[in-house]
């Protein structure tokens, strides 16, 4: 029987902002990745989110980005290896204090937003990621896309890598995303993105905007937390996936 994860990116909610519905995502997701405050998130938002995923059963990891909080991690950083892993390594360990007082701890890490897409080719910043992570907590799990450098290096340094799919996300032909810039970019149709869902859980593959399809061997599928009418998508995506006899589990469990 086929099985699939479904995280989303919760915890981006800052100060007075308040940003997506934490605490329905977590009804539904398997696997929560926590913003860590560098692009998103304070203190109260951090314990919350872990208190509620540790109730929930949710597993945690860490959604670590540049220090952007002004452009919401999604701009490019040229910034050196060595800082960029001890602001990684610093983001771990705010998350994971949250997480070990809720009674968990976080179990993997994914980058967000513009580091996670710089990591698909830049080199030193994958490695730098993968060596905060291995000096925090070997046993973590590495979150990424297909065919990148960042679960290259995870894998070579001995941490497990996961290669992760969007289900609300368009695709180009050669499996990259389509960017944000382009009005075509998300997928909000809760019919369209379920059926995608399970098409990749199902199939591993997704077809693109111009009708190639394209092969990802997913293990992890998301959910934006932030995307307009997010729970709704979550809600589809998770009955269509029990329908299709597919099993929603962590894939830390």
């Amino acid at each position: 029987m086929a099985a699939i994860d479904l995280n989303s990116d919760l915890g981006e909610s800052y100060g007075v902002w308040k940003l997506g519905d934490d605490d329905a995502m977590l009804d539904l997701v398997t696997s929560a990745n926590v913003a860590c405050g560098f692009h998103a998130g304070d203190p109260p938002t951090l314990r919350t989110v872990c208190s509620a995923a540790v109730q929930k059963g949710v597993a945690i990891g860490a959604q670590v980005s540049y220090p952007d909080l002004h452009g919401f991690g999604r701009r490019y950083l040229d910034i050196d290896p060595r800082e960029l892993r001890d602001a990684v390594l610093y983001q771990l360990g705010a998350l994971d204090a949250f997480a070990q007082v809720a009674g968990s701890e976080v179990a993997y890490v994914k980058p967000h937003g513009a580091l996670y897409h710089a990591t698909i080719e830049h080199e030193a910043q994958a490695q730098a990621v993968v060596a905060a992570a291995i000096e925090y907590d070997p046993s973590l799990a590495v979150l990424g896309p297909p065919g990148s450098a960042l679960l290259r290096c995870a894998e070579e340094a001995g941490l497990e890598p996961v290669v992760e799919a969007f289900a609300d996300r368009a695709y180009l032909r050669d499996g990259r995303l389509v960017p944000r810039s382009d009005p075509d970019a998300l997928v909000l149709e809760p019919a369209e993105v379920a059926a995608r869902a399970v098409r990749l859980a199902t199939e591993h593959e997704v077809v693109a905007v111009d009708g190639s399809v394209v092969k990802i061997p997913v293990r992890s599928l998301c959910v934006h937390g932030d995307s307009p009418g997010a729970v709704g998508l979550a809600r589809a995506v998770r009955q269509a996936l029990e329908t299709a006899g597919v099993g929603v589990h962590p894939f830390t469990a």
